[in-house]
């Protein structure tokens, strides 16, 4: 559809040719306001319009009301909830695990105004009739709206209202509230779909999150549909994990509790307005306030879980490429790392392990990988854990799938279709036909795909699995507790959960690889940035996702170094060094480090760069100790491991708008070069600042321009007074490591760097 830039049809999503039977519903003043149960019921009447470009009310049409209910939380959480498809409000779900610190808070009304039991305001109706110097009929009155303005931790400066965005009565750019009614393919029978919710923002408000968004820092000016797809890099608008999560300049986070498919436009359609659509007509929202981006982000947890720790061993290399196809290129390749002392901690086998390449089913080529147990202890008496790639479709040729169809284990095709009408879950890489989605709705296929097809594995000795995919499911099947549209977004949620309890059950260490997430997601880590070009533009990218992703709830998240595919030639174009020595030392400074792609990463295939990789590789291990003490942090609070400046300057106008530099937990500032000019320009916040691998001290609150950097070099900094665990020995593994052995580097006034 050709972009129109009116409201109804950009944003809404109505036929512009208005031909199809559909009418929009616009919410109007409340009729009735009334306490219940400790919660604020306000009855709103929807009116509906007439079925044109320009909004005006149908008065034929009698109103329809519907309750908008208000409950508060402890801390700092307000909840809106308003269902015009009879949907029950509930307090636990697959994304729903609210800490056991959230506490309802009774609600009481006080004239207009809504107050907690111990006197906190936290929303305002305003009934007052509006302010008029009548001169001219030109123009209607505008309709009636609700003004409800709320105030989730009681900061009555920084109000959200509910927006009713016009130029003039019959051209609307927002709305308050508002649904839709479509008819159902009979002449009096019509449903309800498309409900939106608006609230007004300023002329300068920034906006962060919504998930892995390659979009530079603030996202105002655009809009997102909220619809998880296979990315196909981290370039462009498509988006391996979205997020019903945004967080605003203004000390507020904002969660849309659903997993429809659902739009959020932040000061696009109107800069007045930020506002979500959903394609179900129930609006679930939650309102998180607090003073600072770390409390505003942990009340998201508190709301839909925390992260967990990963074990110490995922805080060390893992090293892989697409693909290794033997045990004896595998031990060829762990024997080397050992040989030459290049430390590691994984080896990853990816879709080349199974008898035929991409074919699934979850067993090791009996050829090439003749003993599969002995090849896993052999690794790990090496101190090498085994990562494996699998995905959640079952391949026509694969030998479960009698058995996955006769138990309805794998989606069911509504009516018989082609292969390509099918392939949901088809890669960019295989030709094979999926001829099923796992269906994680169902008790009995969880089951099936833990215990039958993972536990085996990790029997073996096996220490994690790759949850790759997840994005797409087989649109045009049936599922046993969810229609396809519903499960899309949330399947990430139920796959991975499943891989990762079954992995912790197994091996007491809770992991995944994950690459698809939606809400909930953060507490099974870990997930990684999808497939990146080996590029400027693709470590760019990765960055700008990692940020926003860490500003959306998820506390550990990794990148494919150095890059996943090549330029031009997507599997066989050769790397450029120096953007796998720049995108190595990113990967240092990031909560996990693997190496991946379509062609060679090992590092003796570049000897040029071979031994300043190396010395980067030393490094992370010597970080360890800080690593784990900072993860272990995040899993507690509301911060990530990569994290924006804005985490920490959240009063720093410059801060919203850098995606190009982060803090690595709560001591490092990095700033990864990201061009073969061997130079960039460098943003410190105000103070002062240390550079960790020189010394030199440099005075905050300015930019730094054009500055040059070796290629073995990379700027990064702390503050005075910094203290840094490190691990004083070099080691190969972290089985050799002793955490107990480590050493605390201060930043005192005569650190001249390490």
């Amino acid at each position: 559809m050709k972009q129109t830039n009116y409201h109804l049809f950009d944003f809404m999503d109505f036929d512009p040719s208005l031909q199809k039977d559909e009418s929009l519903w616009k919410a109007y003043a409340p009729s009735q306001i009334k306490e219940r149960d400790g919660d604020i019921v306000i009855t709103i009447p929807y009116q509906k319009q007439l079925h044109q470009e320009d909004m005006a009310p149908d008065t034929e049409v009698a109103q329809q009301t519907f309750d908008l209910l208000i409950r508060a939380y402890d801390p700092n959480i307000l909840r809106l909830f308003t269902t015009m498809t009879d949907d029950e409000m509930v307090e636990s779900d697959d994304m729903l695990m609210m800490a056991k610190e959230v506490k309802r808070l009774p609600l009481r009304l006080v004239g207009c105004d809504i107050i907690t039991a111990n006197g906190k305001k936290v929303a305002t109706i305003d009934l007052s009739t509006p302010r008029l110097d009548k001169w001219s009929d030109l123009l209607p009155a505008p309709q009636p709206a609700p003004f409800i303005t709320f105030y989730p931790d009681g900061d009555t400066e920084k109000g959200i209202a509910l927006s009713d965005d016009h130029f003039s009565p019959p051209r609307y750019d927002a709305l308050p509230l508002g649904f839709c009614t479509v008819n159902r393919g009979t002449a009096s029978v019509y449903g309800t779909e498309r409900a939106t919710i608006s609230f007004k923002c300023t002329p300068d408000e920034c906006f962060v999150g919504t998930g892995e968004r390659f979009r530079k820092m603030d996202l105002s000016g655009q809009t997102f549909q909220l619809k998880n797809q296979d990315g196909q890099g981290v370039n462009n608008r498509r988006c391996y994990k979205n997020i019903p999560f945004y967080m605003s300049s203004r000390m507020y986070g904002c969660f849309y509790h659903t997993s429809d498919y659902c739009k959020l436009s932040m000061a696009d359609h109107s800069t007045r307005s930020v506002q979500f659509m959903c394609d179900r007509a129930t609006l679930d929202v939650f309102l998180i306030g607090g003073q600072s981006p770390e409390e505003i982000l942990r009340g998201y947890r508190m709301l839909t879980g925390f992260p967990s720790m990963p074990p110490l061993w995922s805080f060390g290399i893992w090293m892989s490429r697409m693909t290794y196809f033997s045990a004896d290129e595998v031990d060829d390749i762990c024997d080397r790392l050992r040989r030459e002392h290049y430390p590691c901690d994984v080896i990853h086998l990816d879709t080349g392990w199974f008898r035929t390449d991409w074919l699934c089913e979850w067993k090791f080529n009996p050829e090439r990988f003749p003993d599969p147990k002995g090849f896993v202890k052999r690794l790990k008496d090496n101190g090498f854990r085994v990562s494996l790639w699998q995905l959640p479709y079952v391949a026509a040729g694969a030998e479960q799938l009698a058995e996955a169809k006769a138990n309805h284990y794998i989606s069911t095709p509504v009516v018989s279709s082609s292969a390509a009408d099918n392939a949901g879950g088809a890669s960019n890489f295989s030709a094979l036909d999926y001829a099923g989605t796992i269906d994680f709705t169902y008790d009995k296929a969880v089951d099936w795909y833990k215990n039958q097809l993972l536990k085996p594995l990790l029997d073996l000795g096996v220490t994690c699995i790759k949850t790759d995919f997840g994005e797409n499911i087989h649109m045009d099947h049936r599922y046993h507790a969810m229609t396809p549209e519903r499960l899309n977004n949330i399947y990430s949620l139920l796959y991975q959960r499943a891989a990762y309890e079954v992995t912790k059950e197994v091996t007491g260490d809770g992991i995944v690889w994950a690459r698809s997430a939606w809400a909930g997601c953060q507490r099974y880590p870990l997930h990684w940035g999808g497939d990146s070009a080996s590029s400027w533009d693709g470590l760019a990218g990765s960055l700008k996702g990692g940020l926003h992703f860490g500003l959306s709830g998820f506390a550990f998240w990794s990148h494919d170094v150095p890059g996943f595919h090549s330029i031009p030639d997507f599997m066989n174009s050769p790397l450029d060094e120096d953007v796998y020595v720049r995108w190595t030392q990113f990967g240092i400074f990031s909560s996990h480090m693997r190496y991946h792609g379509t062609c060679k990463r090992e590092p003796w295939h570049y000897p040029k760069i071979a031994p300043i990789v190396k010395k980067w590789w030393k490094l992370r291990y010597q970080l360890l100790p800080y690593i784990v003490e900072q993860g272990e942090q995040c899993t507690k609070s509301g911060y990530p491991m990569v994290r924006a400046l804005i985490f920490h300057h959240p009063h720093d106008r410059q801060c919203w708008h850098i995606d190009d530099e982060y803090y690595f937990g709560s001591e490092f500032l990095c700033c990864p070069v990201m061009n073969s000019d061997n130079k960039r320009d460098i943003y410190l916040p105000e103070g002062l600042w240390v550079n960790f691998f020189t010394g030199q001290r440099l005075e905050g609150g300015r930019w730094y321009y054009g500055v040059e950097v070796p290629l073995d070099q990379m700027p990064v900094f702390a503050r005075p007074g910094s203290l840094i665990k490190m691990y004083p020995d070099d080691v190969d593994c972290t089985d050799q490591m002793d955490l107990n052995k480590s050493i605390t580097i201060e930043i005192t006034k005569d650190y001249k760097g390490i």
